[in-house]
């Protein structure tokens, strides 16, 4: 029984894909000299629309990488994509120091944005999107900003949910002739 859980364990494990976005060396000065330990700043998501980040500290690399995999794929948000590829709308997000832009691109941009704004959007399953860091360069800020404004994203469907309408009424009418019916 035990055994069964532990492989559907590894198996939902399996479906996140996680980057490692940065690693910093602290030192702790004691009696006998310096004792090291390691920080480590990840991203994980399932390349559908889920994305988490996670910090670990250990005295070793591969424990701070593991228990930082544990916080990002504990801390997961549902973000909704348009056309499964891009942004709904553009959007800003702000932590401390550092601000992020998102925008939506058309289909062929790609990924166009700094490294841990990068990861994010890759482990997102983001492919046409245009990203700009202004302030910071900290990696946890602008992580923590990509996410804050990641958060913030409203899909057409749950825009009109809010406010009682119809999909229809919410997107414009030149949108809705380029779409199928299935893709609003």
């Amino acid at each position: 029984m035990a055994f069964e859980n532990r492989n559907n364990r590894e198996e939902k494990d399996s479906e996140f894909v996680d980057r490692l976005v940065f690693i910093n060396r602290v030192a702790t000065v004691v009696k006998g000299g310096r004792r090291f330990s390691f920080a480590a700043l990840v991203v994980a998501g399932d390349q559908k629309g889920y994305v988490g980040f996670g910090h670990g500290k250990a005295r070793e690399v591969p424990e701070a990488v593991r228990k930082a995999t544990d916080t990002a794929k504990g801390s997961m948000i549902k973000v909704p994509l348009k056309e499964g590829r891009t942004l709904h709308h553009d959007i800003e997000g702000r932590h401390g120091a550092g601000k992020v832009v998102l925008r939506s691109a058309p289909p062929g941009t790609g990924i166009i944005a700094g490294g841990p704004m990068r990861a994010v959007f890759e482990v997102l399953g983001v492919q046409d999107v245009v990203a700009k860091s202004i302030g910071s360069a900290n990696p946890y800020n602008m992580v923590r900003a990509t996410m804050k404004a990641l958060s913030k994203i409203n899909s057409p469907r749950q825009v009109a949910k809010r406010r009682g309408k119809k999909v229809s009424d919410i997107v414009s009418k030149r949108d809705l002739e380029n779409k199928k019916p299935e893709q609003v």
